[in-house]
């Protein structure tokens, strides 16, 4: 019933920027902290950004200074905007967060991401 929807992603070449955004749909009460996650082949889903209710951020020291994560709670959507982007940047983006419904509170099954190329 409730979904998150990533979009946004694409090719750009290096130093350029995109904005993905993270939409939910569905029945839900809440939506908690939301987070960015990214992976590549062969390595770990890697947490890149989070940001919490009240909007504090916490970022990986790899992406501090150039990304930037935002929230607008009126259209349930999280912004994950990427700027000064590097080759190792390129991955699929997922996002998540803590959602609640009448029947559940926590983390939803991971979606299908969006694809990020960073490459000249």
């Amino acid at each position: 019933q409730v979904q998150l929807v990533e979009s946004g992603g694409g090719l750009v070449q290096p130093g350029g920027s995109l904005r993905l955004s993270c939409a939910a749909s569905g029945r839900f009460l809440s939506i908690n902290n939301m987070d960015w996650y990214r992976q590549t082949p062969g390595k770990e889903r890697e947490l890149v950004a989070s940001i919490t209710n009240s909007g504090s951020t916490n970022y990986a020291d790899s992406v501090k200074g150039r990304f930037t994560v935002s929230r607008d709670n009126a259209k349930n959507t999280m912004y994950l905007q990427m700027n000064s982007l590097k080759p190792e940047d390129t991955a699929v983006y997922y996002c998540n967060a803590v959602i609640r419904t009448p029947d559940f509170t926590g983390y939803l099954p991971w979606g299908q991401g969006t694809q990020v190329t960073v490459s000249s």
